[in-house]
């Protein structure tokens, strides 16, 4: 994927100061180009340059869209990556359409017309329930899976699940309580998974528009800046491993949707979620000194048994995700082969470095991120100056 800088949008400022309605159209997009890290996804600088004439008032939002279709079918040249940036475009323009939109029904088919909106013309199967089970290797879950819905209960369990919150009532709960019932139904919302892809993009949207829909102020930034992180906090409030003494934990998403509701600011990093990583670098209370001390020995010993070309990619991935086209511009090397060879698969096989997406390889937006072993090394490196 491309490494150049893209357009730049000051939704800030549009959020602060513009016009009412431009207010409005600038916080969707925001949400809307947001949400499309969800999957690794990066919109074109055209549907920027497109989305902010919408927000101006030059075009509609049908403009845009018909735009968009138009700009793709007519380009005569196609980088690589141009069909996850059509994705991305004609996605995240249908996503700023629905959020602009007031209308709204609380239904199990509303949640597969939303699906259906925002995929239409991007997936053969938008708005289709999936008619297969799945499991799916998760970063968070050092490549374990959440148990999904099974395929021929979704459209049962959807209507059951939106059916008991139509009929609960929010009189005379607290705050903390009110967060907490709004976080146990998207849990069993998501955990659905009705859809083949799309379906935290679409669980997004639906949220936003419910919550609204009974008169909530919902901070949509908040999807713009940590989807990613909404998607992990998902995964973590689902999983249960008992013979790992893992069981579900919502903490993250109430964290996500305090943020979102109540505007309060408590930090969302994705790497505190990862299965381990607490036990393994948590140095705030005595009874972890003796293990923290054990860790500390091992990974001293492994650091100093590290290949230089190792170290220097764990240093460059640090906490973040990159591509292989970005690992290698920030270690300086220009043959990929050699790159893989020599640091890339050693730094899997060590344990150190994992796929974004482990059950597909070759995924077009695959990223590789450090694992609980990786960070523990990374933190290394960072205390010893490096």
């Amino acid at each position: 994927m491309s490494n150049n800088k893209q357009l730049y949008i000051d939704f800030e400022a549009y959020e602060r100061m513009a016009e009412p309605h431009k207010q409005e159209k600038a916080s969707a997009w925001r949400t809307a180009i947001g949400l499309q890290d969800v999957d690794g996804l990066k919109v074109s600088d055209y549907l920027r340059e497109t989305a902010v004439r919408h927000i101006e008032g030059d075009i509609t939002i049908d403009d845009v869209r018909e735009r968009l279709k138009s700009y793709y079918i007519n380009k005569t040249t196609h980088d690589k990556d141009d069909e996850e940036k059509e994705e991305a475009d004609r996605v995240a323009a249908n996503i700023a359409k629905l959020l602009n939109e007031k209308s709204f029904s609380f239904t199990a088919l509303e949640f597969l017309n939303i699906h259906r909106h925002l995929f239409e013309g991007v997936f053969k199967h938008a708005g289709e329930v999936r008619t297969y089970d799945i499991s799916k290797k998760e970063w968070v879950l050092q490549d374990d899976s959440v148990v999904y819905g099974r395929a021929a209960d979704i459209m049962m369990a959807l209507r059951y699940d939106i059916q008991q919150e139509k009929e609960f009532n929010y009189k005379g709960l607290t705050t903390d309580e009110i967060i907490e019932h709004i976080v146990d139904f998207v849990t069993l919302l998501w955990q659905n998974h009705p859809f083949r892809e799309g379906n935290t993009r679409t669980t997004a949207v639906f949220v936003i528009k419910y919550l609204r829909s009974i008169g909530f102020k919902v901070n949509n930034d908040l999807f713009a800046n940590n989807s990613w992180y909404f998607r992990n906090a998902l995964v973590r409030a689902n999983y249960r491993n008992p013979l790992k003494g893992i069981e579900p934990n919502k903490s993250f998403l109430i964290k996500f949707f305090r943020n979102l509701i109540l505007e309060e600011e408590n930090e969302l990093k994705n790497r505190y979620m990862l299965i381990g990583y607490q036990d393994d670098c948590d140095t705030h209370t005595s009874t972890h000194t003796s293990t923290h001390t054990s860790t500390r020995t091992s990974t001293n010993n492994s650091v100093s048994s590290l290949s230089e070309n190792v170290k220097r990619l764990v240093i460059v991935i640090g906490t973040e995700e990159k591509g292989i086209k970005e690992m290698m511009d920030a270690v300086g090397l220009r043959n990929r082969p050699n790159f893989i060879e020599y640091s890339l698969t050693p730094a899997i096989n060590g344990g150190l470095v994992t796929m974004k997406y482990p059950d597909s390889p070759r995924h077009p937006r695959q990223k590789y991120l450090l694992t609980v072993k990786g960070l523990a090394v990374y933190n290394e490196f960072k205390e010893m100056g490096k």
